[in-house]
C-alpha cells in the first residue's frame, strides 16, 4: 500500500478495514463509551476517569477486528488518522451515511482505495 497523502484518502481505506458490521457495531460501543466516561469526567470534574478511554475505546475496536474482522487495526500503523477514523466513522453511523450491521458495501471506499493499492495494474499497463 502506498501512504496516504491525508486524512481524506485514508478514510476510505479506514472503512475497507472495517467492513464486518460486528466491527462497527464494538467500534460503535467503544467510542460511545468513550464519549460518555469524558461527559462523566467533565461533570464530575475527575480527569483521572480519562485513564479509562483507551481501555474501552480500544478494547472493543480491538476485539471487532481481531474476532470478527480478522485484520490488524489501523491503529498499529496510522495511530492518529485512525482515532480521528473512528470519530468519523461514529459520525458517519449517526448521520446514517455509514450502516451501523451488515456488510459494509464496497461503494463506500472501493475505488477511493485503488490509487493506493500496489497490487492493482495501472491504466499504463497497456492492456
Amino acid at each position: 500500500m502506498k501512504p496516504f497523502e491525508s486524512f481524506e484518502t485514508f478514510y476510505p481505506y479506514y472503512l475497507s478495514e472495517h467492513r464486518d458490521g460486528t466491527c462497527r457495531l464494538l467500534h460503535f460501543i467503544g467510542t460511545t463509551g468513550v464519549v460518555a466516561v469524558a461527559v462523566m469526567a467533565a461533570l464530575k470534574g475527575d480527569w483521572r476517569y480519562l485513564l479509562l478511554t483507551p481501555v474501552i475505546g480500544y478494547g472493543f475496536a480491538w476485539v471487532g477486528h481481531f474476532f470478527f474482522e480478522h485484520n490488524r487495526p489501523a491503529t498499529f500503523t496510522y495511530p492518529s488518522w485512525s482515532l480521528r477514523g473512528d470519530f468519523v466513522m461514529f459520525a458517519d453511523i449517526l448521520l446514517g451515511q455509514v450502516p451501523l450491521l451488515g456488510s459494509l458495501p464496497e461503494s463506500h471506499f472501493a475505488e477511493q482505495i485503488r490509487p493506493y493499492q500496489l497490487d492493482q495494474p495501472t491504466s499504463d499497463s497497456g492492456a
